[in-house]
């Protein structure tokens, strides 16, 4: 199965885009595209002769990458290519970046060993100024997917059902930059719309002070770095799905020049006009219609096959009338969020989970009888490792770092239904103490502990009604998951089996039953005081066929205008609601 993005693929020129939109400089030189490849033995050295050619960033288990074969997690996977750099491209300092390395990986340049990384779902660089300007990148990689307590999402050695196939390796866009000694590193924006103010934090390699302008000319001041201040703004004009404004942003430190952009918004909860708490946006009561979106493709798993891909699945979703995605257990490539920032669009941001083997009377039995376990049980949620609990919350730590000035992000859900859930309420404070500008969903689905902003549930198999006990919490009450209604378009599936929570044979009666379901159980839900909802699921994902959209993404499975219209009544019924 492959997308007319797969199908248009330039192999010499792949995922060309600048990677960070929200730290951007004239110095980038991709690095995607053929490399050589081997899979060795992991007690293996580095390999004497090479297997092929895989084209990077796509995984190797991955259609688009040339190579379709699964890491196993007693193998290493190993990456070369020679890099010349070009003239009068290097300055002091010269940077590689990787988007993402799933799981393990340690990096050589001309046998020389600069650095290593653990985790798959983060980005990471390293400086490699010793580099002559013709070297040559070796990197050797382990991934045990599901056979530990390591970070892995939805991947799974044996997939089936909510499970999917695994990925490895360099998967994200690789790239180089160059640098002047005091350099840029990191810009943190935060919006205080209440006082029309933005919060700069300039993060920098050495102490100095920057200049920051704002819309061209309309602000500049001259900030120190390391200190975070606040910039008054003349005329602010919020952000929100409707009217995605976004403000320009320019940083010079010294010699170094770097573009970025931050929006004016709040998030938040509060009561709406007859007590019951709601979600805010800019401070009032704001439906969050929302979809799952596991973020898989059939040609490249969790590597989106282009830029134009993303676009489709974010512009697809707001086209049907929904005004968030909640990103199900994966961290996207950082255009991603970019284009929902630019387009409109709010995301909840799940955490990767980990942990051992999960229990079916943990992470299934509650969705058919009201179980609730307390989650310092450990073991109970495969969670008795005490190095993979220190690792989560590593990871939870940099997940916040990276994403929290993404302008479309509303919302963190670090644990979900039970998976290698732990210490949850604890998990929420230390969110909030990191990030105090967003709500958290700290136990998304069941095993709540009373931690967080959102009382959550997930139901597929049972009619849904708000229950007194979610409207009297003092937190937002969320549909967090429902539906999963499966229909499967013949010449659109990438298995035989079928998952879903309710299968239709027929696309009308399919389209149907998702326009009563919203219009009778949501809409009773959203009047009685329901805050927000997300739908399972955008899009099919290999067995699952529960999407509104089939995993080739040739087929919307619903009729645009019926839905538009189901998600505008929900809306209406909100406003007369609050």
């Amino acid at each position: 199965m492959i997308t007319r993005w797969g199908e248009d693929l330039d192999r010499d020129a792949v995922l060309q885009e600048y990677p960070r939109p929200q730290l951007v400089r004239d110095s980038y030189l991709n690095l995607n595209g053929l490399w050589e490849y081997a899979i060795t033995d992991a007690a293996s050295g580095q390999p004497q002769r090479w297997d092929g050619q895989i084209l990077v960033p796509f995984s190797p288990e991955a259609p688009l990458s040339g190579v379709e074969r699964t890491l196993q997690p007693h193998e290493a996977l190993w990456y070369r290519r020679t890099v010349e750099v070009p003239e009068g491209f290097r300055r002091d300092r010269l940077l590689l970046h990787f988007g993402a390395v799933d799981q393990d990986c340690e990096i050589w340049i001309d046998a020389r060993p600069v650095g290593d990384h653990a985790g798959g779902y983060l980005p990471f660089v390293l400086d490699i100024s010793q580099a002559s300007d013709t070297f040559e990148i070796v990197v050797r990689v382990r991934d045990v997917t599901d056979t530990s307590w390591r970070s892995r999402g939805k991947q799974k050695l044996q997939p089936g059902g909510i499970w999917y196939s695994p990925h490895s390796g360099i998967w994200q866009t690789v790239w180089l930059e160059s640098v002047p000694r005091s350099y840029v590193r990191q810009l943190v924006l935060t919006p205080h719309l209440d006082s029309g103010e933005v919060e700069i934090l300039v993060l920098a390699s050495e102490p100095g002070r920057a200049e920051v302008s704002i819309e061209g000319t309309e602000i500049v001041a001259e900030v120190p770095t390391g200190v975070p201040t606040r910039l008054r703004l003349h005329d602010v004009r919020p952000w929100s799905p409707e009217d995605p404004h976004l403000y320009d942003l320019e940083v010079t430190l010294g010699e170094d020049r770097v573009r970025s952009y931050f929006a004016m918004r709040s998030f938040g909860t509060g009561a709406d006009g007859r007590g019951r708490t709601r979600l805010l946006l800019n401070g009032e009561p704001y439906l969050q219609a929302g979809l799952l979106d596991q973020g898989y493709w059939p040609d490249g798993l969790c590597t989106p096959p282009s830029d134009a891909a993303m676009v489709f699945d974010i512009t697809t979703a707001k086209d049907l009338g929904f005004t968030m995605l909640r990103k199900h257990i994966k961290i996207e490539p950082l255009r991603w969020y970019h284009h929902c920032d630019r387009l409109g669009m709010l995301v909840w941001q799940d955490l990767v989970n980990g942990g051992r083997s999960y229990s079916h009377a943990v992470v299934t039995a509650p969705a058919f009888v009201p179980l609730r376990f307390s989650d310092r049980r450990y073991r109970l949620f495969g969670r008795q490792d005490e190095e993979g609990r220190d690792e989560f919350l590593r990871e939870l730590d940099d997940t916040v770092d990276l994403l929290r000035s993404v302008p479309c992000l509303a919302a963190w859900v670090p644990f979900n239904e039970g998976w290698g859930q732990f210490d949850a309420v604890a998990a929420a404070e230390r969110m909030s103490a990191l990030d105090p500008t967003r709500p958290i969903d700290a136990a998304s689905g069941w095993h709540h502990q009373g931690g967080g902003d959102i009382v959550s549930r997930h139901v597929y198999f049972r009619p849904y009604r708000l229950a007194r006990k979610d409207v009297d919490d003092p937190r937002a009450a969320v549909l967090s998951e429902y539906g999963g209604y499966s229909h499967r378009v013949e010449g659109h599936t990438w298995s035989e089996k079928n998952f879903g929570y309710r299968t239709f044979a027929e696309q009308q009666a399919y389209e149907d039953a998702f326009v009563r379901l919203q219009d009778e159980q949501v809409g009773r839900a959203v009047e009685a005081g329901l805050a927000g909802f997300v739908y399972t699921q955008l899009t099919d994902v290999e067995q699952e066929t529960n999407g509104l959209i089939t995993y080739d993404r040739r087929v919307v499975k619903v009729d645009g205008d019926r839905a538009r219209e189901s998600n505008a009544r929900l809306r209406d019924r909100f406003a007369r609601a609050i």
